[in-house]
C-alpha cells in the first residue's frame, strides 16, 4: 500500500483522482489539499509516502511548498503535477529535489503506476514535460530569474531585497542584468518578457 496526500487548487480534477486512483492500484489518499499552504500542512501532518502536488496553485505554489515541505522532511518524495511545464521551473524543482513530473492530462492508470514507482525510489519525468525542460533558451541566471519573479509580483528593490536576504545593490545589478539580456528599459518590462517567453 502506497500513501499520498494529493494537492491541486481544481477541485474536480483533486476529488476525482482521489476517488480513481485507489481504484487503480494500491493507493491510500490520506488526505487531500486545495493550495500550497494546505499541502504543506497536510504532509507534515501524515507523512504519506508520495506527496502528488499541483505546479501552479493560488498562494504558496507547489514549489514554494516543496521547498517549505523539504526543510522540515528532506526525504519526502515528491510528484509534481503539470499542464505547462516551463524549463525554469523544471530546472528548479529538480534542484528542490522533485522525483517525477506528471502531466496533468495523463490517464489514472499512469499516475497510478508513476506513483508506485516513485515509492520505489526511481523517478519518472513524462516525455512530453521532459521535452519542454530541454528547450531552453533562458540567458537569465537562477538568481536574476528569482528577482524578476519576485519584480513580478509588484515589489520594490528593498521588497525584492529583503525577500530574497540580498543587498538592494546585487538586486539592483541582477535586474540591470537582466534588462539588458531581454533589452527593456524597465525591470517590470523585464519580467513580462520573461513570462512571456516561459523563462519565469
Amino acid at each position: 500500500m502506497t500513501t499520498i496526500v494529493l494537492a491541486d487548487d481544481e477541485v474536480l480534477l483533486r476529488k476525482a483522482l482521489a476517488a480513481l486512483l485507489p481504484l487503480e492500484g494500491d493507493i491510500a489518499v490520506l488526505a487531500e489539499a486545495e493550495d500550497g499552504a494546505a499541502a504543506v500542512e497536510a504532509t507534515l501532518r501524515h507523512r504519506p509516502d508520495v506527496l502528488v502536488i499541483d505546479l501552479e496553485m493560488p498562494g504558496v505554489d507547489g514549489l514554494a511548498a516543496v521547498a517549505e515541505i523539504r526543510r522540515t522532511l528532506p526525504d519526502q518524495v515528491i510528484l509534481m503535477l503539470t499542464r505547462h511545464a516551463r524549463p525554469g521551473v523544471l530546472r528548479k524543482a529538480l534542484k528542490l529535489g522533485v522525483q517525477g513530473f506528471v502531466s496533468k492530462s495523463a490517464e489514472p492508470a499512469h499516475i497510478t503506476s508513476v506513483i508506485t514507482s516513485l515509492h520505489a525510489g526511481k523517478r519518472w519525468i513524462d516525455p512530453d514535460v521532459s521535452a519542454l525542460a530541454v528547450i531552453d533558451d533562458c540567458p537569465l541566471t537562477d538568481r536574476e530569474l528569482d528577482v524578476l519573479r519576485v519584480t513580478g509580483e509588484g515589489y520594490s528593490v528593498a521588497d525584492i531585497a529583503a525577500r530574497l536576504h540580498l543587498a538592494q545593490g546585487t538586486v539592483r545589478n541582477y535586474l540591470s542584468n537582466a534588462m539588458q539580456k531581454t533589452q527593456t528599459r524597465t525591470r517590470h518590462e523585464a519580467a513580462r518578457y520573461a513570462r512571456e517567453h516561459d523563462w519565469l
